[in-house]
């Protein structure tokens, strides 16, 4: 597989076909794998918290998320030939496992979200499999009983709908444990699923504005980390370039 070196990690530099390719021959071959997405947010995260770094360093399949991650691969001489959207890419594997017969087991969000999204995959692909679902709400206590549920449902694909870091945490103590060969961290995209949420339109997802849509939604919560968080990415990508240029 391809990559490009951006940010300290091995982003694959292969486009959504390719990715999806990828994803089934981890699951026909039951490698197990932490997939992560790379945006502009959890760069900045990355950067202020190194043992979130060390986790997705060390996942073997790190896409691209966000427009800004393949606008910062040109600039730093490494391109991407395309963003795969998290959100995308987990609709793209759901449509794949209704044809593949894989399991899928869905994480996260509040129970009637959670309930919904199973409910209109079913409904989009009625030979899907869902091998289980949960809601996100858990003590720390509550922790063994849930891996020992996805481990017994011998799901193929986990999607877990936490925040960052928090999923990126989660999935790094107990996602070999629950024996499931796809895990994918999928953060908000069940919320847009279920219609709590609205995504931003086509036109804005193509130039790098999903950001500003979610910010018009809810600034008073997402004021801090677009306004703030873009500002400091842009600063740490130009620190790696002018690194680059340095060190060449």
């Amino acid at each position: 597989m391809r990559t490009s070196k951006i940010y300290d990690c091995e982003v694959a530099a292969i486009n959504m076909n390719e990715t999806l390719k990828v994803v089934a021959d981890i699951i026909d071959k039951k490698v197990y794998t932490q997939h992560v997405v790379l945006n502009a947010s959890k760069v900045v995260l990355m950067k202020e918290n190194p043992e979130l770094k060390k986790i997705i360093q060390n996942c073997s399949l790190i896409n691209a998320d966000g427009q800004s991650i393949v606008w910062a691969s040109k600039i730093l001489g490494n391109p991407l030939p395309e963003r795969v959207a998290g959100i995308d890419l987990m609709e793209r594997i759901i449509k794949m496992a209704s044809e593949k017969s894989y399991g899928v087991f869905f994480f996260g969000a509040k129970e009637d979200v959670v309930k919904n999204v199973v409910n209109r995959y079913k409904e989009l692909y009625p030979n899907l499999i869902v091998s289980g679902y949960r809601n996100g709400y858990f003590t720390d206590k509550e922790n063994p009983e849930i891996v020992q549920t996805i481990k017994e449902s011998k799901a193929d694909i986990l999607l877990v709908a936490f925040s960052s870091p928090k999923k990126e945490y989660w999935l790094s103590k107990y996602g070999e444990e629950m024996r499931v060969p796809f895990v994918m961290g999928v953060g908000g995209s069940f919320d847009v699923v279920a219609g709590v949420t609205k995504r931003a339109p086509n036109w804005m997802q193509k130039f790098g504005l999903e950001w500003f849509y979610r910010f018009t939604q809810e600034p008073g919560r997402m004021w801090k980390r677009y306004l703030i968080g873009n500002t400091k990415f842009i600063i740490y990508t130009l620190e790696e370039k002018f690194k680059r240029l340095k060190d060449n």
